[in-house]
């Protein structure tokens, strides 16, 4: 007696003539669902946490700064995120750019330049022109959606690099940070930091695990979003120049790998400055002026290179009650303070972990650019967010303590967030 044998028919992506690629898209997708999913969970928990406590907190605030239309005014409260640069950015969307070195009539202060659109750098606005394009969503949308998608990519980045020296435990608290950290408002608003956030981190790790071609590609790309990328470029070349002589050479973090060769490396180096450069270039000479963006810079904005003297003023009035410096904003630079006083101590337990050159040297350079650059002072805790090496020492010390813990701290962090981290900097001050 025969046994009958009871089969489940063969599903579509079973079926030997299915084609191989529809077999194996599921359990990919299902497996970067599992290694991503909680990286992207955490971020996006924390962070809408604190946006929803900035949105309440400007809901409550009225109509302090809706007033000005050109610097974040409108008819919702949330226009604000999109204020100063995001304005700025919307119009080279639409318009493109008009490099000029124009003086102001009879100015005699600080100001002596009419400010122009040259001075924002154009792979942010350039993504914002394509989304919109694309979706049919207004630039403020578009703009909206290209940074809290790199947000998501800047965690993922941030949670790959961390994960090398620390396991994925210590790479999801890592992201965790990334969400809370002084200046994150920014990240979900009409600013680049996002953006170059995800190049630099997801750079960083191209480094370390040697793909070099997909790290000067995009450094390169890095290059277009922000002049501090200038940090990452020095950063890559020190490593490839180490990597070099070392030939393979073990290290802490690089416990396996092919030995090195020359050519990538260096080409990564040469491929690298192309697009800060490249569009620095094009500026001067469409200026007409060899130095015509730093000049713009300095006159229109009062931003300059002046080995530190502003930042020294802040730190030694501040701590004695005195706001009587450039640019005083007394809110956002307490926190500034705070910010530029706790790097230096980070940098110190980092570099203790023996980490690869490349995330001491971006760091460092980044670190010193800010420092020694007059600027609204109260917004450097939005310049130094894209400093997401200094997340590796908290998040290995984070990552000893229990889940409800974990949980405790970065929640309670994640709704003060929304008041530091964003309504300071958008509601107070000029982020």
């Amino acid at each position: 007696m025969s046994t009958l044998q009871l089969r489940r028919p063969p599903s579509g992506l079973d079926h030997p003539e299915a084609p191989r690629g529809s077999r194996e898209l599921w359990p990919r997708l299902r497996a970067a669902a599992v290694r991503h999913g909680p990286v992207l969970l955490t971020y996006g928990v924390l962070k809408l946490a604190g946006f929803a406590v900035f949105m309440y907190l400007l809901d409550s605030a009225g109509d302090f700064r809706k007033k000005n239309p050109r610097f974040g005014g409108g008819e919702h409260a949330w226009d604000v995120l999109a204020s100063w640069d995001g304005w700025w950015y919307q119009q080279i969307a639409q318009h493109g750019y008009d490099p000029a070195l124009q003086p102001v009539p009879g100015a005699t202060g600080l100001i002596t330049l009419e400010g122009n659109s040259a001075a924002f750098f154009p792979l942010y606005p350039t993504l914002m022109r394509l989304v919109s394009e694309c979706t049919g969503l207004g630039l403020y949308g578009a703009g909206m959606t290209v940074s809290v998608i790199a947000s998501f990519a800047a965690a993922l980045g941030i949670h790959a690099v961390t994960t090398r020296p620390g396991g994925p435990r210590a790479g999801l608290v890592a992201a965790g940070l990334w969400a809370v950290w002084p200046g994150s408002g920014t990240e979900w608003s009409g600013y680049s930091e996002s953006l170059y956030t995800a190049l630099a981190a997801w750079s960083c790790h191209a480094v370390m695990t040697r793909r070099w071609l997909t790290a000067g590609l995009l450094t390169c790309a890095a290059g277009l979003c922000r002049p501090t990328a200038v940090a990452l470029v020095a950063a890559l070349a020190v490593a490839a120049v180490l990597t070099l002589r070392r030939r393979g050479k073990k290290g802490a973090w690089h416990p396996d790998g092919p030995r090195p060769g020359v050519r990538r490396p260096l080409a990564a180096v040469a491929i690298a400055p192309l697009g800060l450069f490249g569009y620095l270039a094009w500026v001067n000479y469409r200026m007409g002026d060899v130095n015509g963006y730093s000049k713009l810079q300095d006159g229109a904005w009062a931003h300059k290179f002046d080995w530190g003297v502003h930042t020294f003023n802040v730190l030694t009035s501040i701590p004695v009650g005195h706001f009587d410096y450039l640019f005083a904003m007394p809110f956002e630079d307490v926190i500034g303070v705070c910010v530029v006083l706790m790097v230096p101590v980070l940098t110190v337990l980092l570099i203790r972990l023996r980490p690869p050159a490349v995330l001491v040297v971006y760091t460092v350079l980044s670190y010193l650019m800010v420092m020694t650059t007059q600027q609204y002072f109260g917004n450097v805790s939005r310049y130094l967010l894209p400093l997401f090496p200094l997340f590796v020492p908290l998040a290995l010390a984070m990552r000893r303590l229990r889940w409800p813990s974990l949980a405790a701290v970065l929640g309670t962090a994640a709704l003060a967030s929304g008041s530091y981290a964003g309504y300071v900097l958008f509601e107070l001050g000029v982020p």
